[in-house]
């Protein structure tokens, strides 16, 4: 019966897409969103230290594991996706339709925020109600609230989606190298680093925005981009690592810096190859095009709650009597990476038990 049901629902998506839908570009938004999610469970430890729990990270105590920050940093693809998304709307939608075009994307990301918002809001103040330490409640809604910088750079870049069109690519890159420049070269102020959120980001989502690309150009950007980010890493004293180190002097994250924008070009090459594959494969395959398009659906929902799931899991965990490996302990070693793989399938559990109670439809479309 649940095989029969299962299969149901794949025929009816797949016999309810819409012929003209990209299915390639769903796919590539798919993987962006899961690559984040994976990433974050991978790289975050929640430490039980005495009453408090405090956030590190595997990457702090094990640097050999840095190469796992390359494959999910994903961000640069889910800004790619929505250039070339946001650029076919809006030329669609027309000039005199801006407006409107422009209340429902940003109804769209925000919705969810709100929910999200007045939840942790509430479950901050009875934390601290009950008598939970100050340093936990931080933490915790740290986790949760900090990725919303995404979501702001996101809808700036959106509502500036008619100029950002007429805009190359280059522009944005310029002004970051001379940003980083002045930061590093002539030890300029530490403050000047965040230009770089918006124009770091605008990179790739401006190479979205701009027109299709060509397997040549795929090549270019990924061969390009992967040599200039290994010579900034190796000749320049960039972090190797492309997620923040808890600890470490400089993040190629927070702000943004020219390694983590020249390594979002190679990622941006490697998704525009992948884009013809991507859509011969969906089309063939339902089961697949099926899977995408949950994800697609869903894919706000399941960026602002899975955070919020991982902590449920450590919370009901450390009731049950932990602390237990992989979930309260010091990521130092490989046997916690073993652990946190086993924990990965109850992460998704719990994660798809949000989805079911908040019953989120936040599509970037």
């Amino acid at each position: 019966m649940a095989t029969r049901a299962g299969r149901g629902l794949i025929e009816l998506i797949d016999a309810g897409t819409p012929a003209g839908r990209d299915r390639g570009i769903d796919g590539l938004r798919a993987i962006a969103v899961l690559g984040v999610v994976l990433g974050h469970w991978l790289v975050t430890a929640l430490v039980v230290d005495g009453d408090a729990v405090r956030v590190t990270s595997p990457l702090r105590y094990l640097p050999q594991l840095t190469p796992f920050s390359w494959l999910f940093q994903t961000l640069a693809v889910f800004f790619l996706v929505g250039g070339m998304v946001a650029a076919r709307s809006q030329a669609a939608a027309g000039a005199g339709g801006y407006r409107t075009w422009l209340r429902g994307r940003m109804a769209r990301l925000f919705r969810p925020v709100a929910v999200v918002l007045l939840v942790w809001g509430t479950a901050a103040v009875a934390m601290i109600a009950g008598g939970v330490p100050v340093q936990t409640v931080r933490a915790l809604a740290g986790l949760v609230w900090s990725p919303l910088w995404f979501l702001l750079v996101f809808a700036v870049l959106t509502a500036a989606t008619p100029l950002v069109v007429r805009m190359r690519p280059e522009w944005p890159f310029a002004v970051v190298l001379l940003v980083d420049l002045i930061r590093y070269g002539l030890d300029g102020p530490a403050w000047l680093g965040w230009v770089n959120v918006l124009a770091g980001w605008l990179v790739p989502y401006c190479l979205g925005a701009t027109g299709t690309h060509s397997r040549r150009s795929g090549w270019l950007m990924l061969a390009g981009g992967a040599t200039a980010t290994a010579a900034l890493v190796l000749w320049a004293g960039y972090p190797a690592s492309m997620v923040g180190v808890p600890g470490a002097t400089v993040s190629n994250l927070d702000p943004p810096t020219l390694a983590s924008v020249t390594f979002g070009l190679a990622q941006c090459g490697a998704a525009v190859l992948l884009l013809d594959p991507l859509r011969r494969l969906l089309r063939r395959r339902p089961a697949a095009w099926a899977a995408v398009a949950l994800v697609n659906l869903s894919a706000i929902t399941i960026f602002l709650w899975h955070q919020t799931a991982m902590i449920a899991v450590s919370a009901v965990g450390r009731a049950a009597g932990g602390p237990l490996p992989g979930l309260h302990t010091v990521p130092d070693g490989l046997g916690w990476v073993a652990a946190r793989l086993g924990w990965l399938p109850v992460f998704a559990v719990a994660l798809a038990a949000c989805w079911a109670v908040v019953r989120g439809r936040g599509a970037i479309r």
